[in-house]
């Protein structure tokens, strides 16, 4: 039972395999032989994963609760924090917002290893069971992970103290090559592309901002990042629209039962969120 329902939720017999500790043709034996015992088709075999049956829809909803009960009182831990927490995230983020909301934990004695990257890359960790829980800008597809709603972050475009050009003819400082970030400001804001390639590429937002103050050009930022230099005035909002760009952050941990470690990171970094 706990095997289909791990290929349930995973939505493939090699995705669940890892979380399960078994091998691929392990996981397929067991789930052929459950479905022996029922006589009926659970699952539909694709070119990429499986398809659950409305009658794996339906076993699934029946069995889940009592499964996850029975795994976490078998695998429970005596010490919540045995083992190191593996947390992923955004540099930026994880840095002035996730880690502080840890100290708590930290001081009662939570081991924590944190990795920094993007988030497509991050999410693929977290599914091969590298990361106990990450911090995403986006929202995972699929069954075999859980996003639970963070924060929201808001996007502004800031120059240097004194700026007073037109902010679509000045030079941009980006993170990356391709101007994720203010390609997605210039068309929810000013219906348009930006009309020309980076400036400056910096692949760390605080060195955006570093390189904003400087001088070097215009950006767009996470407003968390940049509230104490605008508030001292080292940093200019060039446009306040009604509406500002926002994205949503999301806190993902796999679909299954978790240790008690992560469940706690888990927990407190929610309760925090509120007060970003």
């Amino acid at each position: 039972m706990r095997t289909f329902l791990a290929v349930h939720r995973a939505g493939s017999l090699t995705g669940a395999a890892p979380s399960l500790g078994l091998s691929q043709p392990t996981v397929t034996a067991q789930v052929r032989a459950l479905e022996e015992e029922l006589g009926q088709q659970l699952f539909v075999r694709r070119a990429r994963g499986v398809t659950p049956t409305s009658a794996a829809d339906e076993l699934a909803t029946r069995i889940a609760p009592h499964v996850d009960a029975l795994t976490s009182l078998t695998f429970g831990e005596a010490d919540p924090f045995a083992a190191p927490v593996h947390l992923a995230g955004p540099a930026e983020l994880t840095t002035l917002r996730v880690l502080p909301a840890l100290s708590g934990l930290v001081a009662a004695g939570l081991r924590l290893r944190v990795t920094f990257g993007l988030a497509e890359d991050l999410l693929t960790g977290l599914s091969q069971r590298r990361f106990d829980l990450v911090v995403s800008t986006i929202r995972p597809r699929g069954r075999s992970l859980v996003a639970n709603p963070l924060t929201d972050e808001e996007f502004v475009l800031v120059g240097p103290r004194g700026f007073t050009g037109d902010p679509r003819s000045a030079p941009l400082v980006a993170y990356a090559e391709d101007l994720p970030i203010i390609r997605r400001y210039w068309r929810s804001v000013l219906g348009v592309r930006p009309p020309s390639g980076p400036a400056v590429v910096v692949p760390d937002l605080r060195g955006v901002l570093a390189s904003v103050l400087a001088g070097f050009g215009v950006s767009v930022l996470p407003r968390y990042l940049c509230a104490a230099e605008l508030a001292s005035g080292a940093l200019v909002a060039l446009l306040e629209p009604e509406e500002p760009p926002i994205n949503t952050l999301f806190v993902v941990t796999r679909a299954e039962p978790s240790r008690a470690g992560p469940a706690a990171v888990r927990e407190a970094l929610l309760a925090d969120a509120a007060r970003w």
